[in-house]
């Protein structure tokens, strides 16, 4: 009698040559080299890719005693041991056996468990082309090599199995140890590594044009030559500012590294497949030794006792072991970090899936067995045609089948199993909001070749997956499920004894979609334990690869400053070179003139603030915390804090409609069946009708088991309805066959959940339209109970019976390129209390529901589709269509053929699949009706985007839906108002067919007055314009105060941000709530993300990220407003704060005869920029010039900021020349007061002044007093105040506490602050600002 094992091993070395010397001969069927015509070339090819020298069976004559080690013994050197009596055989078995030892490890452990030899493969794969023909044959002596040996590099290579490329499709055999090699599965967003942090931290701040100026700056002070003061003076404050930067991007990269950490070490369950059929005599102290962690082998003699105890220890496991063959499976738990490709993963509720996986079993947790075991009867499980036959054979028993036994077969595999005291479960639900931002549970379900399969019989799978990509909604692949396979020794033994091995069974093969996986991030969200194979890692998910790196935004205030800064630099050097210049001409001079130069550009490197972009980012820290932290926007989150000044300079908004602009909540407000309408009240007709539909029962006893309706029973009802008119009864009946459709045409789940302790009823689709559709069917009387991957039950609300029950045949989703979705049911006969399986099978119906667009051409000729779809449209209801068609059984067998011949192949399948369903299934729909869907608009909609379009901002609404439904979203929105028209354009490409110069006249006539004129263009034109016309259709669009676009692809959304970006070089903000959304989002300048319906995918790739549309204008008109102005104000006072002291600087260099000497060193000039101005300079980040009242009353002052007034080259002028002016002043009168240049008296007069100077200037240009900056001008004057005893090495002391002192200071600070006072109140009066007219100042 055979034993079974249930799968090959996977990394079984090479087959070894035969010795030169040997003239054997080989029986290539006793290797298992023979080509059976089950497997084919679908198993050969999988052995050659996997290195597996086919079953690796072996002759019992050939096993000799001692040709075994145990693991962790030492492989025999080359030629010892080795008799003239050995052959290929005795070798491959030896090599096979050092093989498996460290079958667990994640690495090649290089000691003496590892075979030292290794035959080569081209021998193998010459036997294998051979045994295509099967039996015996003698192979010459050419045939195998005299040096058939590899070096030890090449046989572990070998051992850790075949190198696969990154970007091929791949096989996968469950349970191969060493995997594959492919990425791990660590994750790291880390930016940095312990090595490239400094040179790339170093090089992302040097690009910068200031820092690399003060660096070199620095960098002079090295040289003596070039030494101004103490060498810290310059050194110092880069140092500074380059801590500050890159403590603060070590700590964000530790952070995002501790992140990683955990996650990585994740624990999860894998289970261990570990298959003894292949070497029976390895029994249980063998597998203790496995489980045993590895420890550093010592290397022993091979003579001795040690060999006689390894040989006795052999013979030992050979008796322990003989009753334990076959496939062990142990539960492991391992980090996230370390799973493989190809590993088997045990998931609960509520764990994280740590890669892409594929679902080979999910089952309840109420079994008590910790291993389930599916008991599947045999005839049963033979009796399933559409599941685990070939396409031969199904087609053989479909045709031979009735229509009754072809359904009742499809449910007879889900009846015969059974998991302990649960049942088992295909099917799972996951949230996949963390990938696709989806917040909807995903339904996910096992092959069924796979659901009831043993895990120890995983072994016998082969997944074959394409090659790895970023679609997270596709995946094409097959499971294999290889035969049973007999043990080799005791088959042999048995054919010995007279009797004939098990005969091997076909290759079973079933499609994997996208249903039957589970990728890296998501959440398992039902109580259901799942078992799922790893098919991705690391790099390779689709997480991984859907995630592209956002591009780092810059702000336009920096490229603004930064050219501001080359203006400065620009000053320095001909300044310098002025001097100089001045010097020569005047004086001898006794430096070199560049020596000079140098010494003078470094002197006059405060010109160029090392300070500013300091200032710059905690300005920005602080406008982050102002958004997040303000009650009216609960929910706010900045995730980007470099641009909010941009926030204040958007001048094009694009937005999303659906979940953006309205509210993504559906209800269904209307249903039209052909001659009639039904909304608002007259829903209670509808439910009347249902209730004599869907009410009935078996006699007058309520206690009786009411009757399973059908669509036919349903026409038999409304023909006895005697008392009814026949119109009422035509009417009747169609409602009824309606609802029925929307009550089985979807893919909602009904879910139980706790809530505050009590169970409630909810329900879970990927759209809430569908949702909605089912809710409505539940309020008119027709509610869904329970719905799995094969069933649906139909509740009367009326009755509180099952009144429906069909068996799911086949389902087509809904996706964005068909727009529609389809379901083939076959109804049940009988009563409530007939069990599924006992049932009578009925009537077969193809339900399909879709836009209008598509449904169109799929149903039958009417006259009221078109009329009733724009009616609907124009209400702002989103529309659906809704038809069936009743199948024969040889029609439904015929498609069912056709269906899975085109889901088996691996190119173009989902062409193909979606040609089958046309061909036999899309055409003559019988038209039952059409929904409209209500999308509710968000809160205060309307108001914000009149406040926004006041504030000069230009919107255009991006959407996927319709012409008409944008049409009436962009109206009752008011985004068009009341003086506007509407110019449409739609179908351009169809109308250019027939007239060339279609798409000129549209745009000459959209040109003729773009003010008052609204654009609306569905995707199709757009794509057209775009194509052929885009630099006249842009240039016209930019124009326009509205622009609406229908029927938009994510990928569409994106290129209209970026063409206006490029062709306006204004600042462009786009807002969604979808994953459709982030390509848009990203490719703004500004992208702001809503936490909606949709989930949070959009709000995490946002750069803010708010939770209701209305919070956006606060967020410009408010927020954006005041970070642009105060980050002007506060740049500009920067700037100013150096050019002071520059010009100080020479003044005094022009009184010394233009020498290159410091006036200011060392802690003056490191004080001055930091301790004694720098918090009433940076307190004007709170400065405000009206109040948020008045910001929202007058959008008109957003207006202004838009061309960027705030910071230009004309305020820039204006500072430079007071900046000027205030530093000859101060300078020159110090010098001339105090009589002196170069006396320790005139640095405390000039000094002192400056610090007045600025602390007064700063006084003067606030607009609106907080108590922060009293605290700050206060606090510096009593800090500078208290410090100077301190600063007897700079000046006089005891001139310091005279009255000279005093009234020298004084003067000097009056003549240098009040013109410019007094010119800056003249201009005010003459030429208010907006903001002091609308305060009424």
């Amino acid at each position: 009698m055979s034993r079974s094992h249930q799968y090959h091993q996977p990394n079984a070395p090479d087959t070894f040559t035969e010795d030169p010397d040997s003239d054997i001969e080989l029986d290539l069927q006793e290797l298992g080299l023979r080509g059976s015509q089950d497997n084919g070339g679908i198993r050969r090819a999988a052995d050659e890719r996997s290195g597996r020298g086919g079953d690796g069976h072996i002759p019992l004559r050939n096993i000799r005693p001692g040709g075994l080690r145990a693991s962790g013994r030492r492989t025999r050197r080359l030629g010892e041991g080795f008799q003239d009596g050995d052959n290929s055989a005795d070798v491959e078995a030896r090599a096979h056996r050092d093989a498996d030892t460290e079958d667990t490890s994640e690495s090649i452990n290089i000691g003496d468990a590892t075979p030292l030899l290794q035959y080569d493969a081209p021998a193998q794969s010459m036997r294998a082309d051979l045994g295509l023909f099967g039996g015996r044959i003698h192979l010459p002596k050419f045939f195998s090599r005299s040096n058939g040996y590899t070096n030890l590099r090449d046989s572990v290579t070998g051992l850790e199995g075949e190198t696969q490329k990154s970007g091929s499709p791949r096989s996968i055999y469950i349970g191969q140890h060493p995997p594959p090699r492919f990425p791990p599965n660590a994750i790291s967003n880390a930016k940095y590594t312990p090595w490239s942090f400094l040179p790339r931290t170093l090089y992302n701040e040097f690009s910068f044009f200031i820092n690399m100026y003060f660096l070199l700056v620095s960098l002079s002070q090295v040289i003596p030559q070039l030494r101004i003061g103490v060498l810290w003076t310059y050194i110092a404050p880069l140092a500074v500012v380059m801590s500050i930067t890159l403590g603060k991007e070590a700590f964000d990269d530790i952070a995002r590294r501790r992140r990683d950490r955990d996650a990585n070490r994740e624990p999860y369950t894998i289970l261990r497949l570990r298959d003894f059929s292949k070497d029976p005599r390895r029994g249980k102290n063998s597998r203790n030794k496995a489980r045993k962690p590895k420890k550093t082998q010592k290397r022993v003699s091979s003579t001795g006792h040690h060999r006689l105890d390894s040989i006795a220890e052999e013979e030992e496991d050979i008796g322990n072991g003989a009753a334990e063959i076959g496939t062990v499976v142990d539960e492991i738990r391992i980090k996230s970090r370390d799973i493989k490709v190809g590993d088997v993963l045990k998931l609960e509720k509520g764990q994280r899936v740590p890669a892409d996986m594929v679902i080979l079993k999910s089952y309840s947790t109420d079994s008590t067995a910790t291993n389930p075991t599916i008991v599947v009867d045999d005839a049963t499980h033979t009796q399933q045609p559409n599941l685990l036959l070939d396409s031969a054979q199904e087609a053989s028993l479909l045709e031979s089948a009735e229509p009754s036994t072809i359904t009742r077969r499809s449910k007879e595999l889900e009846n015969s199993s059974s998991l302990g005291a649960g049942e088992a479960v295909a099917e799972t639900f996951i949230r996949t909001d963390q990938l696709d931002g989806e917040t909807d549970w995903k339904l996910r379900h096992a092959s069924p070749l796979t659901q009831h399969l043993e895990p120890r019989d995983f072994t016998r799978l082969t997944i074959v997956a394409g090659k790895p990509a970023k679609q997270v909604n596709e995946f094409v692949g097959k499971v294999e499920l290889n035969p049973k396979q007999s043990n080799p020794s005791i088959a042999h033994l048995a054919g010995s004894e007279g009797h004939q091995p098990e005969q091997h069974q076909e290759v079973l093969t079933a499609p994997l979609t996208i249903d039957n996986t589970a990728w890296a991030n998501t959440v398992l969200a039902s109580s259901n334990v799942v078992l799922a194979v790893v098919v991705y890692t690391g790099a390779q998910t689709r997480q991984a690869l859907s995630t592209s790196s956002s591009r780092s935004k810059v702000g336009l205030l920096e490229f603004e400053i930064n050219n501001l800064t080359k203006i400065l630099c620009v000053l320095t050097l001909t300044l310098s070179a002025v001097l100089v210049g001045l010097q020569n001409f005047y004086f001898k001079a006794e430096i070199k003139w560049y020596i000079s130069i140098t010494r003078f550009l470094i002197l006059f490197s405060t010109i160029i603030p090392l300070s500013l972009r300091v200032n710059l980012d905690l300005g920005k820290t602080v406008y982050a915390w102002f958004i997040e932290r303000d009650r009216d926007m609960p929910g706010a989150v900045v995730r980007t804090s470099t641009i909010p000044e941009d926030l204040g300079r958007i001048e094009y908004l694009l937005s999303d409609k659906t979940g953006t602009l309205t509210q993504n909540e559906m209800d269904l407000r209307k249903i039209h069946v052909g001659t009639v309408s039904y909304a608002n009240e007259a829903m209670e007709e509808v439910a009347s009708y249902i209730r004599q539909g869907f009410s009935n029962t078996s006699s007058a006893d309520v206690h009786q088991p009411a009757m399973l309706v059908t669509p036919s029973s349903l026409l038999s009802t409304a023909s006895t309805s005697g008392t009814a008119t026949r119109t009422r009864r035509e009417i009747g009946s169609r409602i009824r066959d309606v609802v029925l459709a929307l009550a089985l045409c979807h893919n909602v789940t009904p879910t139980t959940e706790e809530e505050n302790g009590h169970s409630k009823t909810a329900y879970q689709a990927s759209s809430p339209d569908e949702i909605a559709i089912v809710r409505w069917t539940e309020s008119v009387g027709l509610r869904v109970v329970h719905r799995d991957r094969h069933s649906i039950a139909l509740q009367s609300v009326h009755s509180s019976r099952i009144a429906v029950r069909v068996r799911i045949l086949d389902v087509f989703p809904f996706t964005s390129e068909t727009k529609r979705m389809g379901i083939i049911v076959q109804f049940l006969q009988g009563t409530e209390s007939t069990s599924s399986s006992t049932a009578e099978a009925g009537e077969i119906w193809f339900y399909q529901k879709g836009a209008d667009t598509v449904m169109t051409t799929i149903v039958a000729a009417n006259d009221w589709l078109d009329e009733e779809t724009a009616n609907m449209a124009r209400e702002g209801l989103r529309t659906l269509v809704v038809g069936r068609r009743k199948l024969s059984s040889q029609q439904y067998t015929d498609f069912a053929t056709s269906y899975k011949e085109a889901s088996m192949s691996l190119q173009s399948r989902d062409a193909n699949m979606a040609q089958v369903i046309r061909s036999h299934l899309e055409h003559n729909l019988e038209l039952l009706g059409v929904t409209g869907v209500e999308d509710k608009l968000q809160k205060d909609v309307k108001p914000s985007l009149e406040l926004l379009r006041n504030a000069g901002i230009k919107i255009w609404m991006l959407t996927g839906d319709k012409v008409e439904t944008a049409r009436c979203v962009a109206i009752s929105s008011k985004l068009v108002s009341r003086a506007q028209h509407i110019h449409t354009i739609t179908s351009l490409h169809t109308l250019t067919r027939t007239s060339p110069t279609a798409a000129s006249d549209t745009l000459a006539l959209l040109a003729a007055n773009p003010d008052s004129t609204a654009l609306l263009i569905d995707g199709d034109s757009l794509s057209h314009l775009l194509a052929h016309h885009r630099h006249a259709f842009i240039s016209l669009a930019v124009l326009l105060p509205a622009v609406i676009a229908c029927r938009c692809s994510p990928t569409q959304k994106a290129d209209i941000a970026l063409l206006i970006r490029a062709h306006t070089k204004k600042r462009i903000a786009c807002i969604g709530d979808g994953g459709n959304d982030v390509s848009m989002i990203q490719a703004a300048d500004v992208g702001v993300g809503i936490v909606g319906k949709e989930g949070r995918q959009a709000s995490l790739a946002a750069d803010f990220s708010i939770t209701q549309f209305h919070h956006l204008t606060k967020l410009l008109l408010w927020h954006g407003r005041n970070s642009y102005k105060r980050s002007a104000k506060l740049a500009q006072f920067v700037i100013h704060r150096g050019l002071v002291i520059s010009i100080c600087q020479t003044v005094f260099s022009v009184a010394t005869q233009f020498q290159p000497n410091a006036l200011f060193r060392d802690w003056l000039l490191v004080g001055y920029a930091t301790v004694y101005t720098q918090l009433p300079v940076f307190s004007l980040v709170l400065d405000r010039d009206v109040d948020e009242a008045l910001a929202n009353l007058y959008p008109e002052l957003y207006k202004e900021l838009t061309p960027g007034t705030s910071l230009s080259y004309k305020t820039f002028c204006v500072w430079l020349l007071v900046s000027i002016y205030q530093g000859i002043l101060i300078q020159y009168l110090s010098q001339l007061l105090v009589g002196s240049a170069t006396d320790a008296r005139l640095l405390a007069v000039s000094f002192t002044v400056l610090i007045i100077n600025e602390l007064v200037m700063v006084a003067m240009s606030v607009t609106t007093w907080h108590w922060v900056m009293l605290a700050s001008i206060a606090g510096t004057a009593a800090v500078y105040a208290g410090s100077v005893p301190f600063l007897g090495e700079y000046f006089d002391l005891a001139y310091v506490w005279s009255w000279g002192f005093v009234w020298r200071v004084a003067a000097i600070a009056a003549v240098s602050l009040v013109p410019p006072y007094v010119v800056r109140a003249v201009g005010r009066t003459l030429k208010p600002p907006s903001y002091r007219k609308v305060q009424g100042v």
